[in-house]
């Protein structure tokens, strides 16, 4: 699906969807829990659909009401033998539910779409293939895991996505005895780790941080709990941008006190702004290793600065829905950008205004909320190729784009 967004200026309100990080949590943690879970305000997309489906396959029950989630947990001592897991493009839900699956001896098979079968999994073969589990894996999806995971220490490198230490939380207190995660390097993306030691704290898991890494004891029966999921500061981001760039939106619906470490965006997007406005050099240097996430967007805001940014710390980008890197840097630069790839990052000289063109989305969500944000600050529209893989996190992105002025709308390319 392609398409069109008209270069106009942003004003008004939006609402900001739940955070598709924080759902994931609750949702495993409810599942995991012992008794019926009320999740409130969940904003439902395709990696949210999918870990509940993958959740369900392994016993779980939901039942929907609005964006209100009532959860049955999973007894657990496994009443599923085997599962078809389909995680559809969701890194999340693949890397979080491997471990699950482990410790409750379920004989799984997961399948994925897009990218994701090429996304390693190399840390939990390898770690997992030491505690009891064993992998019918050829580098690709789909692949089957049986076995029944056992406690013990596990090792990971820092620099791979905190999501394998996230999916080890999840699981090594459900094992009978004590497990430990030791950390070989320092570990980039942690406030994705701190927010799931938040959640997993509200049901009721133990998990303490050390020197190492994390001790984690096991024998733990979570209880239920009811929580309403916050906004998502990794989808504000767009809208902070915006307003960066020349747009005036309020956002509402964001816990200013939030664990999110993407919560970091509002600051550099208000400095950014204040230094232009005050005659200030607007740009910056930033190791992006805790705020993956933002990368392509801190480029579309790089790219109205005064004076030349970089971003370090993002070569895990390269293994994501796109490769982010190359992708971020395509899509600014086919609308008149400047922007450079590094090993780890990107190099963006900033000019004064973007002349708009064909885009590629790549089929990654991110990529294509960016192009309409930058749309706003084109001279011509701005075609999105693949514009529908918004979905993926953010369903209703064009709906409230074009609530705020904006004009996004489908067009058929001759």
């Amino acid at each position: 699906m392609n398409i069109q967004v008209e270069p106009r200026t942003l004003s008004g309100t939006v609402s900001i969807p739940a955070s598709k990080s924080m759902t994931h949590r609750m949702l495993i943690c409810a599942a995991l829990a012992e008794g019926t879970s009320v999740i409130e305000h969940v904003s439902f997309s395709k990696d949210i659909t999918a870990t509940m489906e993958a959740l369900s396959a392994l016993g779980a029950d939901f039942e929907t009401n609005g964006s209100t989630i009532t959860v049955t947990g999973i007894n657990q001592v496994a009443t599923t033998q085997t599962a078809e897991m389909n995680c559809c493009e969701s890194g999340s839900t693949l890397r979080f539910l491997i471990p699950v699956a482990a410790a409750l001896g379920v004989h799984a098979t997961f399948h994925g779409q897009g990218r994701l079968p090429q996304r390693p999994i190399t840390a939990y073969v390898r770690e997992l293939s030491k505690n009891g589990i064993t992998f019918d894996y050829q580098n690709t999806m789909p692949f089957t895991i049986h076995g029944q995971l056992q406690s013990g220490t596990y090792y990971l490198e820092g620099d791979v996505s905190s999501q394998y230490i996230t999916g080890l939380l999840f699981a090594l207190p459900l094992l009978k005895g004590n497990s430990e995660i030791v950390m070989l390097s320092p570990l980039q993306s942690k406030p994705y780790v701190d927010m799931t030691i938040a959640c997993m704290q509200q049901f009721g898991f133990v998990v303490r941080e050390t020197e190492q890494g994390y001790f984690v004891p096991g024998g733990q029966h979570a209880h239920a709990c009811s929580g309403t999921v916050e906004g998502d500061y990794s989808q504000a981001a767009f809208f902070a941008v915006a307003n960066a760039i020349g747009n005036q939106i309020t956002m509402t619906n964001l816990n200013p006190d939030s664990v999110q470490g993407d919560k970091i965006i509002i600051e550099i997007a208000e400095k950014m702004c204040y230094n232009r406005n005050n005659h200030k050099p607007a740009c910056f240097t930033l190791d992006a290793a805790d705020i993956p996430d933002l990368v392509p967007i801190l480029a579309v805001l790089a790219t109205f600065g005064t004076h030349p940014s970089e971003i370090h710390g993002a070569a895990r980008l390269k293994i994501k829905e796109s490769d982010r890197l190359q992708a971020t840097a395509d899509l600014l630069n086919r609308l008149g950008g400047q922007v450079t790839i590094l090993e780890d990052g990107l190099r963006i000289q900033p000019v004064e205004r973007l002349h708009g063109g064909k885009v590629d989305s790549y089929g990654d969500h991110r990529i294509a909320m960016c192009a309409a944000i930058a749309a706003t600050r084109c001279t011509a529209p701005v075609v999105i190729q693949g514009g529908e893989c918004i979905e993926k996190s953010y369903p209703q992105f064009y709906e409230d784009y074009n609530r705020l002025g904006g004009n996004a709308h489908v067009i058929v390319l001759e």
